[in-house]
């Protein structure tokens, strides 16, 4: 039985439409999305990294 609501991580190889293609395969539909910055600690000072983005999946059909 799958869980009706899943979080999808944008990956670091891949398109915010592959990951939506991956949802679609595992029978998911976006259904909410939020980003948050990532850091990461040069020389004692907090630089920005990258953006990451994750997706609420709902099961199709419910």
């Amino acid at each position: 039985m799958s869980k009706k609501q899943v979080w999808y991580e944008v990956e670091e190889n891949e398109t915010i439409e592959q990951c939506l293609d991956r949802m679609n395969k595992d029978g998911y539909m976006p259904f909410g999305r939020k980003e948050e910055p990532v850091f990461h600690i040069v020389d004692g000072e907090p630089t920005y990294l990258r953006q990451k983005i994750k997706f609420k999946g709902i099961l199709i059909g419910e």
